[in-house]
């Protein structure tokens, strides 16, 4: 701020505009000097002038145009000129384009650097206008969702609506808008509530006579507000701003993204949270999902993901090999990003490239080269994976194998010197075999490619704050093939729920893992065409822990539950009969 950074020329801007005299400048320096207070708040408190007569004598002083962001009507086409990081660091909102000029509101005359910057990132000819810090601020969290520092421990949901409700009540009778006090606050303490409970997913739902805001937090789903159905169009256009999509278009589905910074809870410490955003038409409105993306959980070696020591022994040495294929396979919301980050953590070091083709990038990566997938302009998995291969890298990941040109591509990487890392939505680890045949890749080419296949679960972890122990019934124990020495020989747990789990009784996630490796053996029997039965089988034979097995060692590890592992596994009656 001018104030801060150059005192005696605020002051003199002030002077010449005639806004002060010299008897409440000499007070004013004096108060700064004992109190600390900023001369802007301090003339304002002496003289009864506004923020408004003094933004007018700075831009008499300096020359320079004004302008009242509260009453602009920002287009979106204009806001994502400005990236969310320049405009919240800077203070720099775009205001609008014509040709090749773009407008700016900036609250400091002196922040040339930033108009400088801003030239050269956009190659438009930029011109500065001066706004309140007030209206700067204002802007920032209406188009950016920027400018939020509540302590995230403060933060109640429930008494955001009930004030909510009485500023409404106050308002009875107006339309409510996306750019309202209101429905600021009451979209940001969502968006504040559902990390502070670790939430991975936001999803407001469009009913006939409601409107619902739910969470998922641990992978289940839990209802957390229900905002009167006459803020239905505020709370969803609010949110498209913030994810700088067209609020009038409501007929098809749109994706964008919203950039914030939240406090870590350490100190005045902040992290970037990223939202991917999605809208779908449904018949009473437009239906919205968040995906929240926070960087630092793929950070993670492969101990955080969830591997235990044999796994992580297993896992390290096939991602120490120079080529072939790792495939990762599960449902969306598995955690096989997360993995698939993880062993690319792993392996980021100066003397390897390694270059993604993704679907969205969920996370930017250092020291890693990723793509982002444009079918609307062709580049599709099986282009960007073609041009890749020209960038000589070491280790590729590719998003997901989606249909036969982009797996034969990523076998012929795999066959020519490369290590790559992939994904296939299949229930377990032998099925991806016979996935990539009935795909159409012949066998042979499977059988010489392919290193490793991976299934994974995510299971909630049993909270420790509220941890007690429990003994399996018949019913279960036969589930898990069970004998009453495995009941004898370890201690069982679950949770009982309290304040700190939200009374669920879990609280974060850990993986189970499949893991299959192909060795000679197993290659013969990809080659001769054999089910994934059959693959199964062998793979029992020569070691591989099922998902349910996988499961049940954390359960004895005091990490999850028997109910917990059965809702994310099949039934394994059978697998004593594989084994034998």
């Amino acid at each position: 701020m001018i104030d801060v950074e150059q005192p005696e020329t605020f002051i003199e801007a002030l002077r010449t505009y005639q806004l002060v005299d010299e008897e409440q400048i000499i007070q004013a320096k004096r108060e700064n000097a004992i109190t600390g207070e900023s001369l802007r708040q301090i003339f304002q408190r002496i003289t009864g002038c506004h923020d408004y007569d003094i933004l007018n004598a700075l831009a008499y002083y300096f020359g320079m145009e004004t302008v009242a962001l509260g009453e602009a009507e920002i287009p979106p086409d204009v806001i994502t000129l400005v990236d969310h990081e320049f405009a919240t660091e800077k203070r720099v909102v775009p205001v609008w384009k014509e040709g090749r000029v773009l407008r700016v509101a900036l609250d400091n005359p002196l922040n040339l650097r930033a108009v400088d910057e801003l030239r050269a990132m956009t190659g438009l000819d930029v011109e500065a206008m001066l706004a309140t810090p007030d209206d700067i601020t204002g802007a920032l969290e209406r188009y950016y969702g920027a400018g939020l520092t509540e302590d995230l421990e403060s933060i109640d949901l429930g008494e955001t609506l009930e004030g909510l409700g009485e500023e409404l009540e106050a308002e009875e009778g107006q339309e409510l808008g996306a750019e309202d006090a209101p429905i600021i606050k009451l979209v940001n303490q969502v968006i504040y509530t559902a990390i502070k409970e670790r939430a991975s997913d936001i999803h407001v739902e469009c009913r006939e006579r409601r409107m619902v805001i739910r969470y998922r937090i641990d992978g289940v789903l839990h209802d957390r507000l229900t905002p009167p159905k006459r803020l239905q169009g505020a709370i969803i256009s609010r949110l498209k701003l913030m994810a700088n999509c067209d609020i009038s278009e409501r007929r098809i589905p749109q994706d964008g993204r919203i950039k914030m910074k939240v406090p870590t809870g350490v100190g005045k410490q902040t992290k970037n949270i990223d939202l991917r955003f999605s809208t779908l038409p449904s018949l009473y409105g437009e239906s919205i999902v968040m995906r929240i993306l926070d960087k630092s959980g793929v950070m993670l070696g492969l101990e955080q993901v969830g591997f235990l020591p044999e796994t992580i022994a297993k896992f390290e040495e096939l991602i120490a090999k120079p080529n072939g294929i790792i495939l990762v396979t599960g449902p969306t919301g598995s955690g096989k990003t997360t993995t698939l980050y993880a062993a690319l953590n792993k392996l980021n070091t100066p003397d390897r490239k390694l270059i993604t083709v993704e679907d969205p990038v969920e996370y930017q990566l250092d020291g890693i080269n990723q793509v982002q997938i444009r079918a609307d302009i062709g580049l599709d998995f099986a282009h960007g994976l073609r041009s890749l291969l020209r960038q000589a890298p070491d280790v590729i990941l590719v998003g997901e194998i989606r249909d036969l040109e982009t797996a034969e591509i990523a076998i012929r990487a795999a066959l020519t010197g490369h290590l790559v890392f992939s994904t296939l939505h299949t229930n377990d680890a032998p099925g991806a075999v016979t996935r990539l045949i009935d795909m159409g890749i012949n066998p042979f080419l499977v059988a010489s490619s392919v290193n490793a296949i991976m299934a994974q679960r995510l299971v909630r972890r049993i909270c420790e704050k509220c941890k007690v122990e429990e003994k399996p019934d018949p019913a279960v124990m036969e589930e898990f093939n069970m004998t009453e020495k495995d009941v004898e020989e370890n201690t069982f747990y679950r949770g009982q729920g309290c304040a700190d789990c939200n009374m669920t009784g879990y609280a974060g996630r850990t993986t189970i893992f499949e893991l299959m490796t192909v060795d000679e053996e197993m290659k013969d029997l990809i080659l001769a065409n054999a089910s994934s039965g059959e693959i199964r089988r062998l793979a029992r034979r020569k070691g591989m822990h099922t998902l349910r097995e996988y499961g049940l060692l954390k359960i004895k590890l005091g990490m999850t539950t028997f109910s917990e592992v059965m809702r994310v596994t099949p039934s394994e009656l059978s697998t004593k009969m594989e084994k034998e």
